[in-house]
């Protein structure tokens, strides 16, 4: 029988739950790269970052509003961003995974626009946090809590992906999320004025260190962070991911 590579026996031996914990302070904050401001937010391993993608009776929540609906009492959404590509009714593109279960699967074809740029990926939350490219998921599954599939990948490994160009005239505001190479940090970040991918992915992999950063998306890209009073959320949205802590 073939061996899993050592990542994927990792995560598989890794338990399901995560601990909800307290918060003491906002975790997020405004970082200057080649004088483009971004808005990091980082999540540590234990903490209860989470996807939101349907309510009880299947509707999408697509708001915040909705997913603080969902919140028990003495719980608060400490931070929220857009957490993927999604089709025209607002469902994932690609593998999607709430509590432990898939609810869409992985795709793993090229395909028209930024999610079918290959490589794409997956980020997985468990009790450490992945960013996996989506073919290699696919031949190792993570055994993730939480999982959303996006593209392309901005960070493969310390590599920028192949098809970015340093003077590419295509900005955005942009959002993603990277990974710290012990799995313990995930970034959750948002560019404050259009970027172009190549800048978005070095301020990943030379400003933060991520090895592997995924892009969620662009030009719809919001945040959500109530100790900034910041709410960029206006139209309904496909999959949410975001921070809770126990007040």
């Amino acid at each position: 029988m073939k061996m899993k590579p050592i990542w994927a026996r990792l995560f598989a031996a890794l338990a399901l739950v995560v601990p909800r914990v307290a918060l003491a302070a906002d975790p997020c904050h405004t970082v200057t790269f080649e004088d483009t401001p971004f808005t990091v937010c980082e999540a540590r391993a234990g903490e209860d970052v989470r996807l939101w993608l349907r309510d009880e009776a299947g509707d999408i929540l697509g708001t915040i509003p909705r997913v603080k609906a969902t919140l028990a009492p003495n719980e608060q959404l400490v931070f929220a961003m857009n957490a993927g590509m999604y089709a025209p009714d607002r469902s994932p593109a690609g593998l999607y995974i709430e509590n432990g279960q898939e609810l869409h699967r992985i795709v793993t074809n090229e395909g028209p626009g930024n999610f079918g740029l290959l490589p794409n990926g997956v980020f997985c939350i468990s009790d450490r946090f992945a960013v996996v490219e989506s073919r290699a998921f696919a031949a190792n599954p993570l055994a993730c809590r939480f999982a959303t599939q996006s593209g392309p990948m901005l960070v493969i490994d310390g590599a920028l992906h192949p098809r970015f160009l340093p003077e590419s005239d295509s900005t955005y505001i942009r959002n993603g999320v990277g990974v710290s190479g012990d799995g313990l940090t995930a970034w959750f970040v948002i560019s404050d004025k259009p970027v172009n991918f190549h800048r978005f992915a070095r301020f990943f992999r030379d400003e933060l260190g991520a090895p592997n950063a995924l892009y969620l998306d662009g030009s719809i890209s919001r945040l959500f962070v109530p100790a900034q009073g910041r709410a960029d959320f206006g139209l309904p949205m496909g999959p949410i991911v975001g921070l809770v802590a126990q007040d």
